[in-house]
């Protein structure tokens, strides 16, 4: 599997060109081949520096966001929903210029527990927005990814027919699913089916365990996770995320609920989890072959 990526959160909490430089760096010196950058905002680093270092190391890059409270496009709020409209569009254009063509995450609602129940003016909302975005993301070249996560992180879309429904909903050909075996563990009965369920709109994925920490130590089945992407014929990027305390960012801590030390060797994570994610798809395409050798 070459088409390997890695989230930043992994190397660094911060945005400061030493941080990123030392995760491009360690990402490429382990062989992975993108990296994943979260919430940047080009108003506290040099776009056109990062995209050179990024040509540099021969990395792709990935954008991922959650929309906070004050830009949930989910909102009844005319104002709060236009705020949010905003943010997605400084987002794409941040992905564009990066050189990046996905932006992924929690693009539909705010990244926060809902204390409410979504309502049909919200998602409609939702939708008209995602929709105008998405034409504007299509001339950039940029596709949008709504991240399907948990039930404590947003209150719109946790599932994979849910995603699709609302995908449907927009009309739009690029936007897709950016599915993630942590939230699918959690909120979907069979992950394996909701991958294949997933067909063309499967658009980007990450691998992260039940805890967050070493891939192989929680209770995910990868066996099954890794035959269902191989069924679906997924030749796209897997992103490894793992998230600890070792690592802090205020906002996604608080958010995520990052409270424990899960590792604190982030090199030794990293290599662990590249090897294991490659010996789990060599598997699963070894065991294809033997179902259909004569």
């Amino acid at each position: 599997m070459e088409k390997l990526g890695i989230h930043a959160f992994v190397w660094t909490g911060g945005s400061r060109p030493q941080d990123l430089e030392g995760a491009m760096e360690k990402s490429r010196r382990l062989g992975y081949r993108l990296i994943e950058f979260p919430r940047l905002d080009p108003t506290k680093f040099d776009i056109a520096w990062l995209s050179r270092r990024l040509r540099d190391f021969g990395l792709d890059v990935a954008v991922t966001m959650g929309l906070p409270p004050s830009g949930d496009v989910s909102s009844e709020d005319p104002a709060i929903v236009a705020a949010g409209e905003r943010i997605l569009e400084t987002a794409v254009a941040t992905t564009r210029d990066l050189g990046g063509r996905k932006l992924g995450g929690i693009l539909f609602s705010a990244h926060s527990k809902a204390s409410h129940m979504p309502t049909r003016k919200g998602r409609d909302n939702s939708v008209a927005v995602l929709t105008r975005v998405a034409e504007k993301a299509k001339a950039a070249g940029v596709t949008l990814n709504l991240e399907i996560v948990n039930r404590f992180e947003s209150n719109l879309l946790n599932t994979t027919a849910q995603g699709l429904a609302f995908i449907r909903d927009t009309g739009m050909d690029n936007i897709y699913l950016h599915l993630d075996t942590f939230h699918m563990n959690i909120e979907e009965a069979d992950p394996a089916h909701a991958i294949r369920l997933a067909g063309d709109r499967l658009g980007y994925v990450h691998i992260g365990e039940s805890h967050r920490g070493y891939l192989g130590t929680g209770t995910i089945d990868f066996p099954r996770i890794f035959d269902a992407l191989l069924d679906h014929g997924y030749d796209d990027f897997v992103t490894f995320e793992s998230f600890s305390s070792e690592v802090v960012d205020e906002d996604l801590s608080i958010t995520c609920g990052i409270w424990r030390n899960i590792w604190d060797d982030n090199v030794a994570l990293a290599a662990h989890a590249k090897a294991f994610i490659e010996a789990r798809h060599a598997d699963a395409v070894r065991k294809a072959a033997s179902v259909i050798h004569p």
